[in-house]
């Protein structure tokens, strides 16, 4: 044991403890330990531009580290979040016109697959021509299929399947 006195802990290190590794915006949990504006892509339906717009509207630096934000600045985050669509113009916004209802929204988090499923399964329902390929499992968005995207496994020649067939037409003639 030595007789020197233990180290204090630093000023650093006290600061690193009031981070907050998990922030809740709606249904998913955002990195705190990421600068506000990277951790705000890691949530669907929102991109780097978007995120940066609602960090300029909150009045939040984009480099901040998203866990050492007081909760009222999370909270206007929040607000601004879920109210992407109203700051924004329309052409902005990730789902336009809606069938039902033609509204023009932004969503975001599980809304946004969850939306996606349910336009697709309209098409099929309707037998629309993307509804129909997307019944088949083929390309949607007129991409080329001569060559590409093919599930069924290889066409040409099977070299292992002949040399099978050889050696057992040659174990039949042997006998």
């Amino acid at each position: 044991m030595s007789a020197e006195d233990p180290e204090q802990p630093d000023e650093d290190a006290e600061e690193e403890e009031d981070i907050r590794y998990f922030v809740r915006i709606g249904q998913t949990d955002l990195d705190g330990t990421k600068s506000v504006e990277r951790s705000l892509t890691d949530m669907n339906g929102i991109g780097r531009r978007a995120a940066r717009i609602i960090t300029e509207k909150a009045g939040i630096q984009r480099q901040a580290v998203f866990g050492k934000l007081e909760d009222d600045e999370i909270d206007r985050i929040v607000e601004l979040v879920e109210g992407f669509a109203d700051e924004v113009p329309d052409w902005m916004a990730n789902h336009q016109n809606d069938f039902f209802s033609g509204e023009t929204t932004h969503l975001v988090g599980t809304d946004v697959n969850e939306k996606r499923r349910h336009d697709i399964n309209r098409m099929k329902q309707i037998e629309s021509y993307k509804g129909v390929r997307h019944k088949r499992g083929q390309k949607v968005r007129g991409q080329r299929t001569k060559s590409t995207g093919r599930t069924e496994g290889t066409i040409g020649v099977n070299v292992e399947e002949i040399r099978e067939e050889m050696a057992v037409d040659e174990a039949g003639v042997d006998e």
